[in-house]
């Protein structure tokens, strides 16, 4: 189980890297070509494995499936992300995006009809270091209500990827990524915006990095570890975001921001621990 959660960790740490370079391509392209032109880079990376895995050992029905309608909650997740982001801070859209762990901690509860304490306390720690490290606005625009509608489809998203990503975690990413390309209709007929080279470079990084790998990543991590702990490992893109931005921009972060960071962390440290025991009793009780 250690490397299905280093493997949610990396995937984080990637997605904590896209902020501020989302920040720069939906200033320069509309937000329908950023998700399709992003999601194509990654679908042609993934493309020789993909071909290579039918050859060689088949592809399941299942992962086919289950990546198809996982991809439309990923589609709508990634637009509104980047459609709000055009009208709010990067902060303001680091915090509400992290608010999907609050939703998939609400479905969990409902679905299972049962919630731990110790998972809520985890929940409020790492919500409250969420909040002290992103310090977001007062106000509220329609890019803050845009970017929790896509904070809303990326919860949707987590609890799929748990449900059907875990036997092929590769193939299954790929055809989450299909879905994006109906967003290609709107540039077939308003034309493509002229994309510079950063730009392009950009999306090159979004594409391949974000999407590709670090979904995957997603998908073989959720295998064992449940959707409600993977969603509290999710709030670390932030704290990655701005450590980040300290060493490559030359930011500094507030006592308060470290405060929140050092939340974040040990709310998922406990997690961990807490996930840990409770494999080791289910290993006890099975001997």
């Amino acid at each position: 189980m250690l490397k299905e959660f280093l493997a949610i960790i990396v995937a984080t740490f990637l997605w904590g890297s896209s902020f501020p370079i989302i920040k720069i391509v939906v200033c320069g392209i509309d937000s329908f070509s950023y998700v399709w032109i992003r999601s194509l880079i990654a679908i042609a990376f993934l493309t020789p494995y993909i071909v290579y895995r039918a050859i060689c050992c088949g592809i399941h029905r299942d992962s086919i499936y289950g990546g198809l309608v996982t991809g439309f909650a990923y589609l709508f997740g990634l637009w509104l992300q980047g459609w709000g982001t055009m009208y709010t801070s990067a902060t303001n859209s680091a915090f509400i995006t992290g608010l999907n762990t609050v939703f998939v901690h609400i479905y969990i509860a409902i679905a299972r009809r049962s919630y731990r304490s110790t998972l809520a306390i985890e929940l409020l720690t790492a919500v409250t270091g969420l909040y002290l490290l992103t310090n977001p606005g007062r106000t509220i625009n329609i890019g803050d209500i845009l970017v929790l509608l896509g904070a809303i489809a990326w919860a949707i998203q987590i609890v799929l990827v748990s449900r059907y990503g875990g036997r092929e975690p590769v193939v299954f990413t790929y055809f989450e990524l299909f879905p994006s390309l109906i967003f290609s209709i709107y540039s077939t007929i308003n034309g493509l915006p002229p994309i510079t080279v950063t730009l392009l470079l950009g999306l090159f990084y979004l594409g391949i990095a974000c999407s590709g790998i670090a979904f995957a990543l997603q998908a073989y991590g959720q295998k064992y570890i449940s959707p409600e702990i993977a969603s509290l490992v999710y709030l670390l893109e932030p704290v990655f975001a701005s450590i980040l931005s300290w060493i490559f921009l030359g930011e500094t972060m507030s006592f308060t921001q470290i405060v929140g960071a050092m939340l974040i962390a040990i709310s998922i440290a406990v997690a961990g621990i807490d996930m840990a025991r409770m494999e080791r009793g289910t290993r006890y009780s099975m001997l």
